[in-house]
């Protein structure tokens, strides 16, 4: 049975990201990260309006707009901006309602309950690619990575490389830490550094 993210709270990944956006310096905003289409301003980009949309879903408003990553559309004050708007978004699925019917994640209609593991998995994930590129360290909420890994896995086909939404699979030992485990479910080498 798939973990629902009922129980485990935004708060914690949330900051942890904010605390990450924070400490991007602008030297680094063409720096390269572990998504390959990737500079750190496009991915600062993208999280600026998954951020946004995301918070819709969980108050079930309609949102134009996307979250594709294009780094020239960073606004002034950028850090501040996403960090609030992170807090923002840790709110808006602290509401059980969030959790409850139907929502838009992107351009599909999914359950609540749905819309928060992707959600999830996107700030953490995110998180992590982000800390990586700039050289930052990344403190996680265990529960939260646990739950998403959880359902993150069930799209992996074993004994194979799955394509899945997230990109092909990283073979990562099933004894590394959890957070290791998610990235490379997500298509990321949890080794992977700056060239």
């Amino acid at each position: 049975m798939t973990q629902t993210t009922e129980t485990v709270e935004f708060g914690p990944a949330a900051r942890a990201l904010a605390q990450v956006v924070d400490g991007v310096r602008d030297d680094q905003l063409d720096a390269p990260t572990p998504c390959p289409a990737y500079t750190v301003a496009d991915l600062l980009d993208h999280v600026a309006g998954l951020t946004v949309a995301f918070t819709a879903a969980a108050r079930k408003q309609a949102l134009g707009g996307d979250a594709s990553g294009d780094g020239s559309r960073l606004p002034e004050g950028w850090r501040e901006r996403i960090t609030d708007d992170l807090a923002e978004l840790a709110a808006a699925w602290a509401e059980p309602a969030a959790y409850e019917g139907m929502t838009m994640a992107g351009p599909i209609e999914v359950p609540g309950h749905v819309a928060a593991l992707i959600a999830l998995n996107e700030v953490l994930v995110h998180g992590w690619d982000l800390a990586r590129a700039t050289g930052q360290p990344y403190g996680t909420d265990p529960a939260a990575v646990t739950a998403v890994a959880g359902w993150v896995a069930g799209f992996a086909v074993p004994g194979e490389v799955s394509e899945g939404p997230f990109g092909p699979a990283v073979a990562v030992p099933d004894t590394a830490p959890v957070l290791d485990r998610l990235v490379g479910l997500a298509g990321r080498d949890p080794g992977w550094q700056p060239s």
